[in-house]
């Protein structure tokens, strides 16, 4: 029998826009409550409206989540709101790309502070509630350069690299508390941080859409709670 979700609350991190967006509103269409997490308050509340127009609670915290104390804040702020998180769906993360020495050391410190450090920031926020109910879903979106190296992704793939690391230990420590930890490794997604602020032009249809992984997800939260996928890599059909 397939896990029920309606009812249940998920927080999404990067919801403003792209990947984090499509997983909020997909969850609030299957009924569950959605708190939102990103930069751009402007951006979240826009998000949070259409999330409330399928009859679900939504609540918005700002937060950059390579600061641990802003991450802290906006988890507190979603719980007073919304209640304790069932779901939480680690999605915020940035892309910087370019030759080895020809990148900045701030560049790469950067990198890892929000996809690395950001994703420990948020999970170390969220989890304890989930240990406490002992159950709970954390989804990871990872990328498939976190499982391949690429000339002129030192920085980010080894961003994400450490990523599947850290959700692979955690998954380890936490399957005792009934908590599933899933990672996704989607290769190229049509969002602006695959195809730039402007993506007019662009052939999109060959590319995975953000509502595709958010469909993916939730068929995953569905499965029977005995059961999760580790990790899986989304490729798009025929790209070329």
């Amino acid at each position: 029998m397939a896990q029920e979700i309606k009812g249940k609350i998920a927080y999404v991190t990067g919801a403003g826009r792209g990947i984090g967006r499509a997983t909020a509103l997909q969850l609030a269409k299957e009924g569950v409550h959605v708190g939102l997490i990103a930069r751009t308050e402007s951006r979240l509340e826009k998000v949070a409206e259409e999330a409330r127009s399928y009859g679900v609670q939504a609540a918005v915290a700002t937060a950059d989540i390579s600061d641990i104390d802003q991450v802290e804040q906006a988890v507190q702020q979603l719980k007073e709101e919304l209640g304790e998180a069932d779901i939480l769906i680690n999605n915020a993360g940035i892309g910087v790309y370019g030759k080895f020495l020809e990148l900045e050391p701030e560049e790469w410190k950067r990198t890892f502070e929000v996809n690395v450090y950001g994703t420990y920031h948020v999970t170390r926020a969220v989890l304890p509630m989930m240990k406490e109910k002992n159950q709970g879903d954390i989804i990871n979106i990872s990328s498939s350069s976190g499982l391949k190296g690429t000339a002129g992704s030192t920085a980010y793939s080894g961003s994400k690299f450490a990523l599947q690391g850290m959700m692979e230990a955690l998954m380890q420590e936490v399957r005792r508390d009934n908590i599933r930890v899933f990672t996704l490794n989607p290769s190229l997604v049509a969002t602006e941080l695959a195809l730039g602020e402007d993506m007019e032009g662009q052939d999109k249809g060959k590319y995975m859409q953000p509502e595709d992984l958010a469909e993916y997800m939730v068929s995953q939260l569905k499965l029977h709670p005995r059961i999760f996928i580790k990790q899986s890599l989304q490729w798009a059909t025929n790209p070329f």
